[in-house]
């Protein structure tokens, strides 16, 4: 089975910067596609950021300019680097994979509060 652990989150001020992390195991990270989603309270789960096996870059409108998703292979993991952050940032993020099945971690949580 694929397993997703992630670290990073925690509470920061509006306009900071927090970098999240997602450590995969049981797949071959380095074809699979991975994403990162979030979900706030109330709200449907909506999608963050992906990259394909190939580095290929998509993201929502609310993170571009200010998330950049990379990921290293060598290490297995992805990351997602969030500046600039907003209170409307505030939410559970999830680290996904696409391959061998969809896999999603645990979730972190993201607090953007003065």
């Amino acid at each position: 089975q694929v397993q997703l652990v992630e670290s990073g989150g925690g509470l920061v001020q509006p306009g900071g910067s927090l970098r999240l992390s997602c450590a995969a195991s049981g797949t071959i990270f380095s074809i699979s596609a991975m994403g990162w989603y979030r979900q706030a309270p109330g709200n449907q789960r909506e999608l963050v950021a992906t990259i394909t096996s190939g580095g290929i870059t998509n993201y929502a409108d609310s993170a571009k300019g200010r998330f950049t998703i990379s990921r290293d292979n060598a290490k297995n993991t992805l990351y997602l680097q969030m500046n600039s952050l907003k209170p409307e940032d505030t939410a559970v993020y999830y680290c996904n994979s696409r391959w061998p099945g969809n896999a999603w971690g645990q979730g972190t949580q993201v607090t953007v509060s003065s």
